[in-house]
């Protein structure tokens, strides 16, 4: 009957918002079956409901279920439109809502739509306007309207544009928030330019968190359309004391890119970290409370960052389910969605040595073979491995040093690459800003980064950052405890895959002759590649077996 469906639907939204927010609704639980079988039939009917003060969440929803539009009591077009109502884009809607700015929302389910306008209502009667049907979310917006789009990469992306073009008008724009390979994006500005609608990609780095308190924000593409948003994006983004962690990166796919790299280096961090704590708790026996203390104490100091903060936190979880801590509960197996791969994919494009990040990808790669692993580990025993009497003090002050140096190292690589992806598209990327807006909101923010932004402000044309006089310095001081902590690892069979690429990449770049020069002669020998050498001019061949 429709008052038992007005109901569900009603309850289903709040269920929805109640698993975004933490609580649930006492004796009501929603099956993924059930959030499409009580869908309205009428959901294609242009009219709006006005959910004003006093009213329930409950009767905020429940009015509604006929109509096409839930409005939180604001009247008159809205500043801007946001498409895709998952974790990332409800909480970015939120947050322009939050920051003053009139908001109008649209997704393909009309309950998420719903649960994002009870949000809103319930965090203060923010300016957020719901809509279900595309072509009246369209029409709410102001003209030139600007629409941010956060669906899943690829196809979906293609089809979400695909209905705005039937609805938006020449000098509307399009503004893509997903973490998209940066050539789809400049396909797209091309398509959609050709029809009088601007496009810009953006990068969104923080989580559910930074989406809602403040995210890092990577525009690129079309410089009016920046200009157009910028007051909002300046407003939402992280604030931090060198300013808002937003800039204009650069023309076409460049945003995206940058926001590729920082996830590669995102990659790389989580990994060393990982490492860190593998040589802590199996060479160390440091117990998890032991490792969440070490991890407070060096969040503390030099590696203060956001992914160090919630290892600390992670730690000191219990795990609901029974005895014991959750994390050593969570199954070895390592997920990803694609843009480390991309990140190590573009490294090799343009000849740049990123081994931290790459190796950091071939561990997730390894870890998902768990049946496998734990085959090899019956049939490949190392039952010589010494057991090493290391002093535990000593063992945390080594590992310590040996992740900032080779963070230092994953930050250089990532650097390195948009260096020179700046320098093949013709992108006027400045490394030093990109730092400054990794500073806040995103995952890689870190203290460190203040110094990264400096090293660049000093040299602009920097080669890397191992060779900025206070980079350089750090390293040299910390690679004795470095090599230690490397050297345990080896002599007890710990894998630390991204640590050891780390300290091989230093010691590469740090050498001022490599034992390349016989490879370059067997690439003679065997093809006729010839080779240069180091006393004359010229380029020489040689018959090898003469």
């Amino acid at each position: 009957p429709p008052t038992t469906t007005m109901a569900m639907r009603s309850l289903a939204a709040l269920a929805l918002v109640g698993s975004a927010c933490g609580f649930s609704l006492p004796g009501f639980s929603l099956a993924p079956s059930r959030m499409h079988t009580h869908r309205s039939v009428n959901t294609h009917r242009a009219a709006a409901v006005s959910l004003r003060t006093g009213v329930s969440p409950l009767n905020m929803v429940a009015a509604d279920t006929k109509e096409d539009a839930l409005t939180s009591g604001f009247d008159g077009q809205t500043d801007i439109g946001l498409v895709g109502l998952a974790v990332m884009g409800q909480n970015l809607a939120l947050n322009i809502a939050s920051k003053g700015f009139p908001i109008s929302v649209h997704n393909r389910d009309p309950l998420k739509v719903e649960a994002t306008a009870v949000r809103a209502a319930g965090e203060g009667k923010l300016p957020l306007n719901g809509y279900k049907d595309m072509g009246e979310f369209v029409k709410s917006i102001k003209k030139p309207r600007s629409v941010i789009m956060l669906v899943k990469a690829g196809a979906p992306v293609d089809a979400t544009i695909e209905n705005l073009l039937k609805h938006l008008e020449k000098g509307d724009a399009i503004i893509d928030g997903g973490n998209e390979w940066y050539l789809n994006t400049e396909r797209r500005q091309k398509a959609c330019e050709a029809q009088g609608i601007q496009y810009l990609g953006m990068g969104v780095s923080g989580g559910e968190e930074g989406a809602r308190n403040g995210p890092s924000l990577m525009p690129g593409g079309n410089k009016d359309v920046y200009a157009r948003v910028e007051s909002i994006l300046k407003k939402v983004s992280a604030q931090v004391d060198s300013g808002p962690c937003v800039t204009y990166v650069g023309p076409g796919g460049a945003g995206n890119y940058v926001k590729m790299v920082h996830n590669g280096i995102e990659y790389g961090d989580m990994q060393l970290i990982t490492e860190a704590y593998d040589v802590l708790k199996t060479i160390g026996g440091l117990s998890n409370k032991e490792l969440a203390d070490v991890f407070d104490e060096w969040n503390a100091g030099d590696l203060e960052s956001f992914l160090v903060e919630i290892t600390a936190q992670i730690f000191k979880v219990s795990d609901p389910e029974g005895k014991g801590d959750l994390v050593d509960k969570i199954l070895d197996k390592t997920g990803m969605k694609g843009t480390g791969k991309m990140t190590v994919q573009q490294a090799a494009e343009l000849s740049v040595a990123a081994p931290t990040i790459a190796s950091s990808l071939d561990a997730r790669f390894l870890s998902a073979l768990k049946d496998e692993r734990v085959a090899a580990a019956k049939l490949l025993p190392f039952d010589d491995a010494p057991e090493l009497k290391v002093d535990k003090k000593q063992l945390i002050s080594d590992v310590r040093q040996a992740l900032y140096a080779s963070k230092i190292c994953s930050y250089a690589q990532g650097m390195n690459l948009i260096r020179e992806a700046a320098t093949a598209n013709d992108w006027p990327i400045k490394l030093g800003e990109m730092a400054r807006i990794w500073k806040g909101g995103c995952i890689i923010r870190a203290q460190f980064l203040d110094r990264i932004k400096s090293a660049y402000d000093r040299n602009p044309e920097l080669a890397s950052l191992l060779v900025d006089s206070e980079f350089a310095e750090e390293l040299v001081a910390r690679q004795g405890a470095w090599r230690r902590v490397v050297g345990h690892a080896v002599q007890t069979g710990i894998a630390v895959p991204s640590m050891s690429a780390s300290l091989a990449y230093f010691d590469t770049y740090r050498r001022a002759r490599l034992p390349a020069n016989l490879i370059q002669a067997q690439r003679d020998f065997f093809g006729a590649h010839t080779y240069e050498r180091t006393d004359m001019d010229g380029a020489f061949h040689t018959e090898w077996n003469e």
